[in-house]
Parts: C-alpha cells; sequence; structure tokens
C-alpha cells in the first residue's frame, strides 16, 4: 500500500469513527430531551390549584397524612395531634425565631436562596453527600405538602420547579402560616400550635422567646432532638439560634 493509500485509509477510519461518534451524540441528546420533557410533565401533573393554597383553611400535609396511614398499621406510634391557627395567632418570638433558624433571608428571596443553595452545594461535594440542602421554608412547605422526605436530586429538582410556582401565587404570609402549621415539631407533634401545647401546655399566641427558640431547634430533626429529649445536639441548635438573634 502506497504512502499515500495508508493516509486517505487513515483519514477514512477517522471520518467513520467521527460520524459514529456524532451519531451517538445526537441519540444521547434525543434520549435526554424526552426524559426531560417527560419530568417537565410529571412536574405539570404535580402542580396544585394554588388557590387551595392561597386561602381558606391549611390542608393535611402529605407527612401527616402518611403518618396516619402508619399509626393505622402500628397502634404503638403515639397518637397524632395536630391543630392549626392562624399566624395571627402565632408569637412573634415563634415566627422571628422559625425565620431565623430556617431562611433567615425569607422575605429577600423569591423562594430559592441562591446562597444558601452554593454553599449547600460546596458542603455537598465537599463531602460526597446530599445531606445538606439549603432549603428555604417555600422549599419546606412544599416538600411537606406535595412531595416526600428523599433527598435525592431528582425530588430537588421538582422542588425547585415547585416553589417557583408557588411564590408567584402564593403570599409570602401565607406560605409562612402554612409552614408553621404542618411542620413536624416531635413524633406525632406536627403545627406549631400543636408543639407549643404538647411540650409547654400553652397555645402558640402565649410562647416566649426561650420556649420559641427550643422549637424552631428542634426543626432540623424533631423526633431525636426536641425540648423532650433535649440531647447535646438539641442544645447546640439553641445557642445557635440565640446567637444568630444576638442574644
Amino acid at each position: 500500500m502506497s504512502l499515500f493509500a495508508s493516509l486517505r485509509y487513515k483519514i477514512d477510519i477517522l471520518r467513520i469513527k467521527r460520524d459514529r461518534f456524532l451519531k451517538a451524540l445526537k441519540y444521547l441528546f434525543y434520549f435526554f430531551l424526552i426524559i426531560f420533557l417527560v419530568d417537565i410533565g410529571f412536574i405539570w401533573g404535580l402542580l396544585p390549584d394554588w388557590n387551595h393554597y392561597a386561602k381558606g383553611p391549611v390542608q393535611k400535609s402529605s407527612f401527616i397524612k402518611t403518618y396516619e396511614y402508619n399509626r393505622a398499621l402500628d397502634a404503638r406510634l403515639p397518637r397524632l395531634r395536630w391543630q392549626t391557627v392562624r399566624l395571627s395567632k402565632i408569637s412573634r418570638n415563634a415566627i422571628r425565631s422559625v425565620i431565623v433558624a430556617e431562611d433567615s433571608r425569607f422575605y429577600q428571596h423569591q423562594g430559592i436562596d441562591t446562597e444558601a443553595l452554593k454553599d449547600a452545594m460546596q458542603y455537598n461535594l465537599s463531602n460526597a453527600t446530599f445531606g445538606y440542602g439549603g432549603s428555604t421554608i417555600s422549599q419546606q412547605m412544599i416538600k411537606n405538602m406535595l412531595l416526600t422526605p428523599s433527598r435525592n436530586p431528582l425530588r430537588k429538582w421538582h422542588e425547585l420547579w415547585l416553589t417557583i410556582s408557588l411564590e408567584q401565587h402564593v403570599k409570602k404570609r401565607r406560605i409562612l402560616e402554612i409552614y408553621l402549621n404542618v411542620a413536624e415539631f416531635g413524633r406525632g407533634v406536627y403545627g406549631i400550635e400543636s408543639a407549643a401545647k404538647y411540650y409547654f401546655n400553652i397555645s402558640a399566641s402565649m410562647l416566649s422567646m426561650r420556649q420559641s427558640i427550643e422549637l424552631a431547634a428542634s426543626l432540623s430533626s424533631p423526633v431525636k432532638h426536641n425540648p423532650e429529649t433535649r440531647t447535646r445536639y438539641f442544645q447546640s441548635q439553641v445557642k445557635k439560634i440565640r446567637r444568630n438573634m444576638g442574644l
């Protein structure tokens, strides 16, 4: 084989490999495009009638419904404690404590706190985990009402889209009201009114600053760390919230 023929043969081989690569890349693009469109359709199916959330009684969250189902199967679980209350009937101490503990920029962002999200991504990458999510109160409300506690990236993706839609249709004050009424504060204890009565035997309107901070400190892991268990982690959360509040 002449040098020219050998060179042409190699060029033809490279061209064939290039064409195969481009063809595979095209099919891969179409595959992910189909997956993306199917997922967008799934998210669209999850979108509720926001009017039901913007006004009227606070509905049971998916977490509360799951707890009811589990207790029907296992009577050893504590009875469900869930009582709703209007935001105007919740102590300002409690509202302030929860915002500081869970989402200090709640009134500044549009549902997604990009700074907290960036910090969460850096933490997860450096620790090879999805344990830290940087979720806002709006995101947590979405997770409680419509999704699951799963920490996988796909659930987080759905949460982001639904949160953006939520913020466009429901006012901040109402989002906060719903969150405070469905948040878990202990095993079978949902909503700040139920938590105030269970732990302190008072209504949410009467919560002191100390009591409010203790309830806020339990939100990150309410079953294990709460005003009843008073674990070391719980105490560290109380100190952290107090420090962030300048107390």
